[in-house]
């Protein structure tokens, strides 16, 4: 090459700029049945359209999905649910851009099925909710579309929530949808008047819930000491049963019980008998695992109140925080946080269970709200224990 042939660096960057430009601009040619679609569907370039989005924890991905059978078709509206073909949308943090981006990592995007995943509850039913897709919404004069990305069935992975995404190409009406489904969620939750718990997930990203079916129990299979259920059954029935006088009078329905004693003698049972009477409210239980998820279980009670919050063995993580060798546990603050930090309005009842209330931290107790109601659950007298063959006795022959 002579020196007549060379080019300068700015020469050839400049060639390069336009190598780019052109590059660029045949990209931008490039299209899709699926983005000729969507451009028909918004009467514009869905690029340019605002998105607004909100995320939801795995657990709500029934919440979500009965939320949207019901919003997307009512009020006039109608929709229409598209799947998506792309490669590994299982697993990375695919967003309405990446959509309509149409490369990447994930590879170039066409219409394909619809992905479901099946969630279980109460009484062996299942709900089937989208895993990923689109829905294309007519609403009046307005188009929008809501992308549905729920988080990987492995629980494995940068993306652990459930994502709901709405353009439009007035921003007001996407989040006015927003707004409106968002609320659906909870007034249609899944979870409300049912007994679960919580436990957390395998990599202790999700909670899982579990749905828990509760055997009836009779106020006669209940075997105490004279006055000791009729003072729980006060605190905790009757209570309810007067909430509107009270918030009236502005007293506060949050509440706490103690039911203490040796293994065997009624605690456990005494919680079941008045689950039973306590229809249509909400039971979340916490044993094992499960009381990690205190924060959690303080959520879940706000949102389906009125209701019951079990913490059985509460000594596992609420001992006495000067006691010899015992470490400040963060569960234990994270439960005082969710006794605290109720609403006076919310109807939510604490029962709390020891076999070891002499190691218990007195900070359960220190205010109006934590513990306002201890009950001793003892050994059975012999008036009891014969109670006791009376009633397992019944039938036998």
């Amino acid at each position: 090459m002579s020196d007549t042939d060379r080019i300068t660096p700015s020469e050839f960057s400049s060639a390069f700029r336009r190598f780019l430009d052109a590059m660029n601009a045949e990209a931008a040619k490039e299209t899709s049945p699926l983005l000729d679609r969507l451009r028909t569907h918004l009467g514009g370039e869905p690029g340019r359209m605002p998105i607004i989005t909100e995320d939801f924890d795995s657990y709500e991905h029934p919440n979500v999905q009965v939320a949207l059978d019901r919003v997307l078709y009512s009020n006039g509206r109608s929709s229409d649910l598209v799947g998506i073909a792309a490669q590994n949308k299982r697993f990375g943090q695919f967003t309405f851009s990446d959509l309509l981006a149409m490369s990447g990592p994930w590879g170039r995007l066409a219409e394909g099925p619809v992905d479901y995943v099946n969630f279980h509850l109460e009484d062996d039913k299942t709900i089937p909710c989208v895993q990923f897709g689109l829905y294309l919404v007519t609403q009046g004069e307005d188009r929008l579309t809501v992308f549905v990305v729920g988080p990987p069935a492995a629980e494995m992975g940068p993306r652990t929530r459930l994502r709901v995404e709405v353009a439009c190409a007035r921003r007001e009406v996407a989040a006015a949808l927003l707004r409106e489904f968002t609320a659906a969620t909870k007034e249609l939750n899944v979870y409300r008047g049912k007994a679960i718990s919580l436990a957390p997930g395998q990599f202790g990203v999700q909670s899982l819930v579990r749905f828990h079916r509760l055997p009836k129990v009779g106020r006669d299979e209940i075997v105490l000491p004279a006055g000791v259920l009729e003072r729980v059954e006060q605190h905790a029935l009757r209570f309810s049963d007067h909430a509107a006088a009270l918030l009236a009078q502005k007293r506060s329905l949050k509440r706490g019980i103690l039911l203490y004693g040796p293994p065997g003698t009624g605690k456990t049972l005494t919680v079941m008998y008045l689950a039973t009477q306590m229809k249509g409210r909400t039971l979340i239980i916490a044993t094992g695992l499960g009381m990690g998820s205190i924060g959690t279980i303080g959520q879940f009670a706000r949102v389906l109140a009125p209701a019951t919050v079990v913490v059985e063995d509460v000594d596992l993580i609420a001992q006495e925080r000067g006691l010899p060798g015992q470490q400040t546990s963060p569960i234990l603050f994270d439960l005082l946080n969710q006794l605290d930090g109720l609403a006076d309005d919310a109807d939510v009842l604490f029962i709390l269970t020891t076999n070891r209330p002499d190691i218990l931290e007195p900070a359960l107790a220190a205010r109006p709200g934590r513990v306002d109601l201890v009950a001793e659950l003892p050994i059975p007298d012999a008036a009891g224990r014969a109670r006791l063959l009376e009633l397992y006795a019944r039938g036998l022959t």
